[in-house]
């Protein structure tokens, strides 16, 4: 291959080639999206990245609900910097910009594809840095860093992780930087760049690269002070880069302490065979670490202690190295310091690409001071046959691992033996060039591709196996669409994407402003509140749902609600040929104006048991009649029978139950209700709507359980639909005359002489500000959990502003780091001044 300009060139160029051909094919073999029928939107990225994206998108071409603060189709109004932050500040990011609205899918694809690649050739120059060596070898090794384990069976599906694949080997680079005295700026840069791209992954590059250096520094050999020197400048480095990124993660941080706690599970490290079995091609496993780097590379990395070629210290340091870290990750107390002090939600060991990282610069080391000798390969042959023999006792490794890894490993030892030979023992960089050094280099690549494209196949098919996933947007995802923008009247009333959801960010994905909101930021209040009206959750609370119910659309001023038949993508019923409809309700503007008597300091702490009472307190007026039960059994069925008045609306809460609900006997045929929970409450079922109660005034409702569950006490509420109608033209009648929002801004004008207190129909998160007419704005009060303003009589209108915690802490820290930036890189260019007039030939003066 001819080298585009230089060997750091070349080497990162082809570990991009080899990347993007073994990923793409791994997909075509399996099947996947874009090149097969088979959805890639798996867990999280079809329920929140995917609709993240296409949020951006939306706010990229001015058509979104919100602004850089507010995102006003979430949550009722949900904080968007942290979500920001944690999701889309990627420069990559912004190419969803040039893609169609409708190709979302196909845009997060590609920008994966080319995350992925931009780690291997990050990789690929990085080892060139550290050592001198044959840059196709460099390429080689860079692919197996960006192909490893964690990339394929992880972080495909959680796309910000990537950035922390990216900037792990840039965070080494700087640290070359620093430990020689160069480039002092630009490195700083580079660290904030990852630190913004995304925090999380990004501490745990800098954790990994500050032990990179701490090893580099020990075996550089310089002075004692010399060392300190350069720890020094990589800590002010560090600093002054977090520093600069501090806008944006204090806003992340801050998000993080208001969010609704979710379910954490205590770590429990893997068994030993699990974890050398995650080494191997073709194994896979959620809990358990996916450290697998090719077996070119881990031959080359377990050659490492036994290649006589490599200074002793070399050889010791970086062994080292990847023993202590392979331990740290099964340790709780070091597990917890990699993952920043806060138990993962999901998968325990989203570290692993650290360790993969550092094996593959060891093998990087091993290779560099020449190939390995028969020595050195056989014991490397011998410890992967010793891996592979523990290993084979896991039930992560199926058939087709021992096939790949036989063909992998005879590959990667036949090549390396030959390039050995070839090389006569020489280092790399000085090597001959003849037919068995170029067939050796073809069959490494050949090996590192084959069984690479094959890991990440399977990976693929197992994880759409096991996980929950979502369709690409299609036809279902476009009349959804169109039917919510026919229907919008934000914000003079929400539309609501409807009850039966997609993913678990509809509104971000087509359009419409509702409760439904899945974010690693959903806020608890948020949480509380809309649990305590009867709403349903996923993801232990972080996974909030729409809910349809008459009642709470009035509170939220939900006057437009799109119903949608079952994803057919789903397959939990079939379907009947019904399409996607909007029903219309008369509701109150978005903010309304409270008697007197209510206070504006009553908290989501004062609701109750029961979520019909719970409304009412919201509402303002009683409008509920909850009957006394008498539950029954039948055959295989259950069943509730209870009086109520005629034609009112019968509801169901029954929270813990899993299964469907009906009413049936002489009530009229009415919408089947489908409740979802489970034992480990990492699921709460919403509220249901299930008909009207018939002329004898006596309801039956049948329950068809598919799991253990409970219905409790007061679980029917039937609804007076004339009274809520009386307290809907008593609150439009009282509530503001015109509403405008724009970005984090929702302005008011109230009727003159209002008096009471005005209730904004948004959540009350942390950083709400508001005022009354022209009096300075001070934190908003909370009325049951939403935004309240208390009014004298004298305003005529309210204003309330959001403005996300930690953000003004973040701009100091960050404009300060800014100025010292500036005056180290002034500083920098006069020294480098001096040096050059002092550093000037004899002849040239005068």
């Amino acid at each position: 291959m001819p080298r585009p300009t230089g060997p750091r060139q070349a080497a990162a160029l082809l570990a991009a080639l080899v990347t993007v051909t073994a990923f793409c094919a791994a997909d075509a073999v399996a099947r996947s999206y874009p090149f097969g029928p088979r959805t890639r939107s798996v867990n999280d990225l079809g329920n929140q990245y995917v609709p993240f994206h296409a949020h951006l998108w939306d706010l990229l071409h001015g058509r979104a609900d919100g602004g850089l603060l507010v995102n006003w189709r979430s949550g009722f109004g949900a904080s968007f910097l942290p979500d920001l932050g944690t999701y889309l500040t990627s420069p990559f990011a912004l190419l969803v910009a040039v893609f169609p609205r409708d190709e979302i899918d196909l845009a997060v694809y590609v920008i994966t594809v080319l995350k992925v690649a931009s780690a291997g050739a990050a990789m690929a120059w990085l080892l060139l840095s550290l050592r001198p060596g044959r840059w196709w070898a460099a390429g080689l090794l860079g692919a197996s860093y960006a192909l490893c384990g964690w990339t394929v069976a992880s972080a495909v599906y959680n796309v910000m992780w990537l950035d922390g694949l990216i900037a792990l080997p840039l965070l080494c680079l700087v640290g070359e930087w620093t430990l020689n005295g160069r480039r002092p700026v630009l490195g700083v840069v580079v660290v904030a760049a990852a630190w913004i791209a995304n925090f999380y992954t990004a501490y745990m590059a800098t954790l990994a690269a500050g032990l990179v250096l701490l090893l580099r520094l020990w075996l550089s050999g310089l002075p004692r002070r010399q060392r300190l020197a350069a720890a020094g400048r990589a800590g002010l480095t560090v600093a002054l880069g977090t520093g600069l990124a501090a806008p944006l993660v204090t806003v992340v941080y801050f998000g993080t302490t208001h969010a609704s706690p979710g379910r954490f599970r205590d770590f429990t490290p893997v068994a030993t065979e699990d974890l050398l079995a995650r080494l191997l091609p073709t194994t896979y496993g959620f809990g358990s670490p996916a450290l697998y780097v090719g077996t070119t590379a881990l031959l080359l990395a377990l050659a490492l202690p036994f290649h006589r070629a490599a200074p002793r210290q070399v050889r010791t340091g970086w062994t080292l190295l990847v023993a202590g870290v392979t331990l740290s990750m099964q340790w709780g107390p070091t597990q917890l310091l990699w993952h920043a002090f806060a138990a993962p939600q999901g998968s325990s060991y989203r570290q692993a690409f650290v360790l993969c990282a550092l094996l593959v610069i060891a093998a990087w080391h091993s290779l560099s001071y020449g190939p390995p000798d028969r020595r050195a390969l056989c014991a490397a042959g011998a410890l992967l046959a010793l891996i592979a023999a523990l290993a084979s006792r896991s039930d992560l490794v199926r058939p087709l691992a021992w096939p790949v890894l036989l063909l992998a490993a005879a590959g990667a030892l036949a090549g390396l033996a030959l390039l050995a030979r070839t090389d006569g023992g020489r280092p790399l960089d000085n090597g001959r060039r003849g037919a068995p050094a170029v067939f050796a280099v073809v069959l490494l690549l050949g090996t590192q591709l084959g069984e690479a494209t094959a890991t990440s196949a399977v990976a693929t098919r197992l994880r759409l196996g096991h996980m929950d996933d979502y369709a690409p947007w299609g036809d279902r995802r476009q009349q959804q669409a169109e039917a919510i923008a026919r229907a919008d009247g934000w914000p003079r009333y929400r539309t609501d994407p409807g009850r039966e959801q997609t993913v678990g960010n509809d509104p971000l994905l087509v359009g419409g402003q509702g409760a439904q909101y899945y974010s690693s930021h959903t806020s608890d209040l948020l949480f509380r509140t809309l649990t305590a009206l009867g709403g349903g959750w996923t993801s232990g609370g972080r996974s909030l749902q729409s809910l349809d119910n008459a009642v709470t659309d009035v509170i939220f001023s939900v006057g437009a609600r799109v119903h949608s038949p079952p994803d057919p993508h789903q397959n939990w019923f079939p379907q009947d040929g019904s399409r996607v409809t909007v029903s219309r309700q008369a509701v109150p503007p978005l903010v309304t104006v409270r008697p007197s008597g209510a206070s504006a300091r009553t908290n989501v702490s004062a609701f109750g048991s029961s979520p019909y009472r719970n409304q009412e307190l919201l509402l303002g007026t009683r409008v509920y009649t909850v009957p006394r039960l008498t539950v029954g059994t039948g055959v295989g069925k259950r069943t509730i029978t209870a009086q109520c008045p005629v034609d009112s609306e019968v509801y169901l809460w029954a929270p813990h139950f899993a299964g469907t609900a009906r009413l049936t006997g002489d009530s009229a045929p009415g919408p089947t209700g489908r409740f979802r929970s489970d034992r480990n409450l990492s699921k709460i079922a919403a509220m249901q709507r299930l008909g009207t109660v018939p002329p004898s005034g006596r309801l039956r409702i049948e329950l068809s359980p598919t799991a253990t569950g409970t219905v409790p006490d007061g679980a029917v509420g039937c609804l007076d639909t004339a009274r809520l109608r009386t307290a809907v033209e008593r609150l439009k009648a009282t509530g503001a005359t015109e509403v405008t929002v724009s970005g984090g801004t929702i302005r008011a004008e109230l009727p003159a002489g209002s008096t009471g207190t005005a209730v904004v129909a948004a959540p009350r998160i942390a950083g709400w500000r508001c005022a009354a007419g022209d009096a300075p704005a001070v934190p908003a009060r909370e009325y049951y959990g939403l935004i309240a303003v208390p009014l004298d009589g004298s305003s005529t209108s309210v204003t309330c502003t959001f403005h996300p915690p930690g953000l003004r802490l973040g701009t100091t820290v960050g404009g300060a780091s800014l100025l010292a930036l500036i005056l180290l890189g002034a500083l920098t260019a006069v020294r480098r001044r001096r040096r050059f007039h002092g550093e000037r030939p004899k002849h040239l003066i005068s």
